[in-house]
């Protein structure tokens, strides 16, 4: 059977190749997407959308509880069972039916396997049964895998059948008890939901919480874990690991002691999803993450692209989609001989990745940042000065709850007068975040920032308290 020709190949059929393919399709170029489990990928069954699915009923009962009037009226705990049943209608109970209709819809064909680089422009296709399909791209093929869970290599870790972050978010009933490795936001975000379900959690760290986060927001979110009964174990690592048949597991620990627990969630990284994509028939290492330039241009070639997480520049999925509208102008632009270079609109480079990265922590508090730090400003040898404003302060918080709790950071760069980092760490501080992204993205000067006017009373009135503190010389050093 004669291969099949498309202007582009996408491997990984997730939110991120979705995008490539259909920002190419919009550019009048064929494409195809070949995926091996379902469309709509990680983020859709077992990552973003399922596990703010599994937090979002305990923050609501945790939001009720604050305010006097509504929280007389809540009389019971979570009904767990019923979460996890919404649960379950967030990700269609792993049907991607309603993605594949997408797909159609939006002129993208779809082939199902395991897809593998064969030589240049060329992918085989394994279907479950055996049978293959070559596909043939005439001028790109972008690889959009994604990673998966990262198990160390500790004795007996692999024989006691460790959850990772899709056992954790597909699980159907929360079990007595859980042993979390990592502190990341995996491991934050699991823990925050589990305790919420009544679970005993443990949470095994080697040193703070959210390490790559301001350090308030790491102590927050550990002040309040505690709060809800999960146990903080910090400067200790696995040892080892066992478990008699489907029995209680058993962790050894670096201190001498041992943890025991129904199950065991390892979150302590990632790895590329790249071991058996045929990248050596390319003169590329199996397994290797995928180093490429702002176009998504794999380093040496002319024609593949690796766009998301694959490529390790930054692991969300916002920002792989935001790498995979660049990626799909970039390849429609070089495919009709167009120069490439920084459209109006914003095309053709994905320079956010940089230093001007949102992301969201739905811990209780939610953690939100975007930027830099105050500690990675100074690496960076810019010279700064740190606002700090607590966001209790604000009259939109006394509306949200009866005790809120709350702390934001601007990290201003001092020579050229605009905001680098912001951090806001409290209740439904994710809504706060874009506002900060755009300050930051766009580099507006402060002088300009006096001028959006927040609305009041909103918690988004930290921004003037924020331009306050600077202009009186408050802020912290």
């Amino acid at each position: 059977m004669s291969a099949r020709e498309y202007d582009v190949i996408v491997i990984g059929a997730g939110p991120v190749g979705e995008n490539v393919a259909d920002r190419a399709v919009q550019s009048g170029l064929s494409a195809v997407i070949v995926e091996a489990e379902l469309v709509g990928g990680e983020c859709s069954y077992w990552a973003c959308m399922p596990s703010k699915a599994l937090l979002r009923s305990g923050a609501a009962l945790r939001a009720a509880r604050a305010v006097d009037g509504a929280k007389q009226a809540v009389t019971g705990d979570l009904d767990v069972a019923a979460v996890f049943a919404r649960r379950n209608r967030i990700t269609h109970d792993w049907t991607d039916d309603g993605q594949v209709k997408w797909l159609h819809g939006a002129g993208i064909d779809l082939v199902r396997g395991h897809g593998a680089l064969t030589g240049e422009k060329t992918v085989r296709v394994t279907a479950p049964d055996g049978s293959t399909t070559d596909l043939v791209a005439r001028h790109a093929v972008a690889v959009a895998t994604g990673t998966a869970a990262l198990l160390p290599d500790i004795p007996g870790l692999r024989d006691i059948a460790p959850w990772t972050s899709r056992e954790a978010t597909a699980a159907q009933s929360a079990p007595a008890s859980l042993a979390i490795i990592g502190g990341g936001v995996v491991g934050v975000e699991m823990a925050t939901a589990y305790a919420s379900f009544g679970t005993k959690v443990t949470l095994l760290v080697r040193s703070g919480l959210l390490a790559n986060e301001e350090p308030f927001a790491g102590e927050m979110v550990a002040d309040a874990l505690r709060a809800d009964g999960v146990d903080i174990r910090t400067g200790v690592e696995v040892v080892s690991a066992t478990r008699e048949g489907t029995g209680t597991a058993v962790l050894e620990l670096s201190d001498g002691s041992h943890l025991e627990a129904e199950e065991v969630l390892v979150a302590i990284g990632r790895t590329p999803r790249t071991t058996d994509l045929g990248l050596e028939t390319v003169g590329l290492e199996p397994g290797s993450w995928l180093r490429v330039d702002d176009t998504m241009l794999v380093s040496g070639t002319d024609w593949l692209y690796a766009v998301g997480d694959v490529n390790h520049r930054v692991l969300l999925t916002h920002q792989g989609k935001y790498q995979a509208r660049a990626a799909g102008d970039v390849i429609a632009a070089r495919a009709k001989g167009e120069p490439v270079q920084d459209a109006p609109w914003g095309a053709h480079v994905a320079t956010a990745d940089h230093a001007a990265v949102p992301q969201v922590t739905f811990t209780d508090p939610v953690v939100a940042s975007v930027g830099l730090t105050a500690a990675a400003a100074e690496k960076a040898g810019l010279r700064t000065r740190v606002v700090d404003y607590d966001l209790s302060w604000v009259a939109g918080a006394s509306e949200y709850s009866d005790d809120y709790r709350g702390q934001g950071r601007a990290v201003i760069d001092e020579d050229r007068g605009v905001i680098v980092g912001v951090t806001f760490v409290g209740p439904d501080v994710a809504e706060l975040l874009h506002s900060a992204t755009i300050a930051v993205v766009a580099e507006v000067p402060l002088s300009r920032l006096w001028h959006a006017v927040p609305s009041y009373p909103t918690t988004s009135e930290v921004w003037l308290r924020f331009l306050e503190a600077y202009g009186r010389g408050s802020a912290t050093a």
